[in-house]
């Protein structure tokens, strides 16, 4: 959406509106591969994911909005939907992020999966969710409510990163109108944890 709006100042919004959306797409991902690895998780996740996905609805709506009214049309692009490069890929990262998270469990606790799942999630968040979850699962290395902070950590280090492609991609522009969305869905997601966070 970045080089489109670059190419076309005209498709702005419509660009701006897609790029913020598609962050809901995101956090259905995750609540399913977290649903699919552990159910407890997600019971605790379930608010961050609701606030965050409300967040990126409602920031994204304002721009499809201004882009009805400006009748923008976006072309359609071709391409395979599935990608066997991008899921051998997926599983290395989800397969180091797993040794890694048990193995900094272990050395230096909580604080050490947190840092692992940051650093994961500045590449994939879906990655450390899973493997955070898996952890969980195990029923021996981590608590569902433990997990809530690491799994965050990798949802705020990947809005950094698309924080820094909005920048370098669309222009100043596009990246002054959906920097706000990426930042507001992300202190959505953890304004719903806040309580937990706070009581576990």
């Amino acid at each position: 959406m970045g080089a489109r709006a670059a190419k076309r100042t005209d498709i702005l919004a419509a660009a701006v509106a897609a790029a913020v959306l598609s962050t809901v797409a995101t956090i259905i991902q995750m609540a399913l591969v977290i649903a699919a690895t552990s159910m407890a998780t997600l019971q605790f996740l379930s608010a961050s994911l609701t606030f965050a996905g409300l967040a990126a609805v409602l920031y994204g709506t304002v721009f499809t909005v201004r882009a009805i009214r400006h009748q923008a049309e976006g072309e359609a692009q071709s391409g395979r939907a599935i990608s066997f490069g991008t899921a051998v890929t997926f599983a290395l990262t989800l397969s180091g992020i797993l040794v890694a998270s048990a193995a900094l469990r272990e050395w230096f606790g909580e604080t050490g999966v947190v840092v692992a799942a940051a650093l994961v999630g500045f590449v994939d968040t879906h990655s450390a969710a899973i493997a955070i979850a898996s952890l969980v699962a195990s029923g021996k290395k981590m608590s569902a409510a433990e997990a809530v902070a690491p799994i965050l950590a990798g949802l705020s280090t990947n809005t950094i990163s698309k924080v820094i492609l909005a920048s370098t991609s669309g222009g100043r522009a596009f990246a002054l109108c959906v920097i706000p969305g990426l930042i507001a869905v992300a202190l959505a997601a953890w304004a719903g944890a806040l309580n937990i966070l706070i009581s576990g």
